[in-house]
């Protein structure tokens, strides 16, 4: 028993140093070629990768499966993506698997084909769900359903994670597996289309004195054709003042369950998708006002309202924004939407509203 779990480990360091070794050149090939996506359409890609693999609990605490105990297992894939969101692939897997009740061997093969949906949206996370043919002790089929997250490193190497769950056909189980590895794509990406010839520069009418009456002669015009109410400067450009002024329609409400400072999954998009507007626009800033539902001790939910607003702010922040550009604030039961001891009055207290403001360029009229 011994011998096989040196035999075993003996395997797993083989993978692991497999992968290690691939890092090195990776990094180099980063260095020389940094980007977080690659252009996948019609290339085929090999990816090699360390899985840890769960049996159902009926397997291992089952005779006729021999016991099986949870293990590691490694393995190749071969692949093509048809586009930029559906591929489809290969796989072989070697699950070095043992029995835990005398260490006997568990283990075996697996052997199938996958479909991956890459998320529009999201396109380093995928879906993908197979068939699959097992030897671990009986031969069984199997589907498996599963998510994914790949990141590429320049425009053909990427790492990649996966969780698989694997309903068995012929036999009721439901084993899991999760997979580490490293992926690359062969070939070259395919060049862009080139860019149409910029049009001709349209010809320009013989010079008036002041063709747009701004007060400056067509020959010191760089702005011709102002409106005729618009102020201009010496060029005959437009002057602007410039404020910050609220920008209603990107601000945003999160709503927290009882008691919880926590911002839920479907929550977070929306802090998200604020994110990157406060990032597009670099001057913009965000007031984060946290509210608590009118229930127990007032110093205990103001503390509780500040705690919301200040996750809202940590999510803004890990995705790039600068904390000076936010505020955060609590207001406790004080700023009350709706009164009342109702449940539905407590569920439309408990918020956060982030208020956003930007610098807005308007003309200085004459």
């Amino acid at each position: 028993m011994l011998d096989k779990s040196k035999e075993k480990w003996m395997k797993l360091k083989i993978t692991t140093l497999a992968v290690l070794a691939a890092l090195p050149f990776i990094s180099a090939q980063a260095f020389a070629q940094s980007t977080t996506a690659a252009n996948l359409e019609n290339r085929v890609f090999g990816s090699l990768f360390g899985e840890y693999y769960l049996p159902d609990t009926d397997k291992t605490e089952s005779a006729s499966w021999n016991f099986m105990e949870k293990d590691f297992g490694y393995g190749v894939e071969i692949g093509y993506y048809l586009t930029e969101t559906w591929a489809i692939r290969a796989e072989f897997a070697k699950l070095d698997l043992s029995s835990k009740l005398n260490g006997s061997d568990a283990g075996g093969n697996r052997l199938g084909i996958d479909v991956m949906y890459h998320l529009s949206n999201m396109p380093a996370v995928y879906l993908v769900g197979g068939l699959k043919r097992m030897d671990a002790v009986q031969d069984t089929s199997a589907f498996n359903i599963g998510v994914g997250y790949k990141h590429f490193i320049n425009q053909n190497f990427g790492l990649f994670g996966e969780m698989n769950r694997y309903q068995g056909i012929d036999e009721s189980y439901a084993d899991a597996g999760i997979k580490l590895g490293v992926t690359y794509l062969f070939g070259a990406a395919a060049a862009p289309a080139p860019m149409p010839a910029p049009a001709p520069a349209p010809v320009q009418p013989a010079p008036v004195a002041d063709s747009d009456a701004d007060g400056v002669l067509d020959n010191a015009d760089r702005c011709p054709n102002t409106a005729a109410n618009h102020k201009v400067d010496a060029q005959g450009c437009t002057v602007f003042t410039e404020e910050m002024q609220r920008v209603g329609d990107v601000d945003i409400e999160v709503k927290f369950g009882f008691d919880s400072a926590a911002v839920s999954a479907d929550q977070k998009t929306e802090v998200i998708q604020l994110a990157a507007f406060m990032k597009r626009f670099p001057e913009s800033e965000v007031v984060i006002e946290g509210h608590a539902s009118n229930i127990g001790n007032p110093a205990y939910n103001m503390r509780l309202s500040e705690r919301r607003a200040k996750s809202v702010a940590d999510i803004l922040t890990s995705e790039g924004v600068q904390s000076a550009r936010i505020t955060s604030v609590g207001y406790g039961v004080t700023r009350l939407r709706v009164q009342g001891n109702t449940s539905a009055a407590h569920a439309a207290n408990q918020r956060i509203e982030a208020k956003v403001t930007a610098k807005v360029k308007e003309p200085v009229i004459r």
